[in-house]
């Protein structure tokens, strides 16, 4: 198994949630070897806690001072009230994972009131990786764990993509016509790493747009899916409004996207390079909690930062080129951005293999950036 950069807490409980397939059963099962397991996908499992979630006790040896692992605790959100009680009587801890926090939402659960923290699995990251990571067949694959062994990568990423909505979307009814989610789901990755038009959206689709903003809520419920918002703090110009777009694989990105005669292979790879770095950098981000909130920047005029990063630990810019060379116009939006925000470390991330410095622009190969974000951000 990959040694994940995800810590643990020691003595404490806690909730993991993640997408589906990006290691959670894997790793708290290689973290927590003599854990009481009980995995709700598991149908009689399900059945019995379903049917009476007071049983939960019933599974756990009385003077028993070790974890519980509750995966998938979402199908029953219910069983958190037994958990609660567990945790105060008997100080049992738990390890609660989930795909989704909706059905806890739905149900009015408020995730244990503090008694039990909150951590996120990602899919893999290059640093995770170290030398076993292929930068092309990240983007092409993605980084879900089971795509680094599977021989028919395509076949598989079409079938999760499948999967969710048949057991996610289908049989949680969270729509009703998964005929229009599914042309939805194609819609949306046209805007993948582009500033959002909703109303745009819902014409590709042929539904209106209350019903699309409803299907990006599901996508974000179901933790597939980020918008990323504008950075405007103390802005003196004017910016635009809408967040930009990002389903949160880029293997699953480019399996939901369609590819046509019409499709520019460029606009395919940009928005693919920019979706690698930000599934990196959210994951680097919360496993190291580092508390970046992560932004874009672009002026009305056009002139843009793909990403920026702000919290206790500064301000960091990042623009991300596809070119093996730089130029003064690949610096711009980052230099604009200086000159409002004086504090700003800048990078520019390209597909060159030499660390150059424009200026204050720091200039690194796309590969080591991803590499070396934990020392960037910390």
């Amino acid at each position: 198994m990959i040694n994940r950069l995800l810590k643990p807490p020691t003595a404490k409980s806690f909730f993991l949630f993640g997408p589906r397939a990006t290691g959670k059963t894997s790793w708290v099962k290689t973290i927590f070897t003599d854990a009481i397991y009980l995995d709700l996908l598991e149908s009689a499992t399900y059945v019995q806690l379903m049917a009476a979630p007071n049983l939960l006790e019933s599974f756990i040896p009385p003077n028993f001072q070790g974890w519980v692992i509750i995966d998938e605790v979402q199908k029953i959100p219910e069983l958190l009230n037994e958990v609660h009680r567990l945790i105060e009587n008997r100080k049992i801890k738990f390890v609660l994972t989930g795909s989704s926090a909706r059905q806890l939402r739905k149900k009015g659960i408020n995730l244990l009131a503090g008694r039990a923290l909150r951590y996120s699995m990602h899919p893999l990251t290059a640093i995770e990786l170290g030398a076993k990571f292929d930068l092309q067949q990240a983007l092409s694959w993605g980084m879900l764990p089971a795509i680094q062994q599977e021989p028919d990568k395509k076949q598989y990423l079409e079938t999760y993509v499948a999967t969710y909505l048949r057991e996610e979307v289908l049989q949680e009814g969270l729509t009703r016509n998964l005929a229009s989610f599914s042309r939805f789901l194609e819609a949306a990755s046209f805007s993948q790493g582009s500033v959002l038009n909703m109303s745009e959206v819902a014409r590709e689709c042929a539904v209106d747009r209350k019903t699309v903003e409803g299907y990006f809520y599901i996508l974000e419920d179901l933790l597939l899916s980020r918008r990323i918002p504008v950075f405007t703090k103390r802005a003196k110009r004017e910016l635009v409004a809408h967040p930009k777009f990002f389903y949160f694989d880029v293997g699953i990105y480019r399996a939901i996207r369609p590819l046509g005669p019409l499709d520019s292979a460029e606009e395919i790879s940009g928005a693919a390079l920019e979706t690698l770095f930000l599934q990196n950098i959210l994951a680097i981000n919360d496993y190291l909690q580092l508390d970046y909130q992560f932004f874009f920047w672009r002026t009305k005029m056009g002139i843009e930062v793909d990403f920026v990063a702000y919290g206790p630990r500064g301000l960091v810019a990042f623009e991300i080129k596809r070119s093996k060379r730089v130029g003064p116009l690949d610096t711009r939006g980052l230099r604009t951005f200086k000159e409002e925000y004086p504090v700003a470390k800048l990078y520019l991330l390209y597909g060159g293999d030499k660390e150059l410095y424009e200026g204050d622009v720091v200039v690194l190969p796309f590969e080591k950036a991803l590499k070396e974000l934990d020392k960037i951000l910390e």
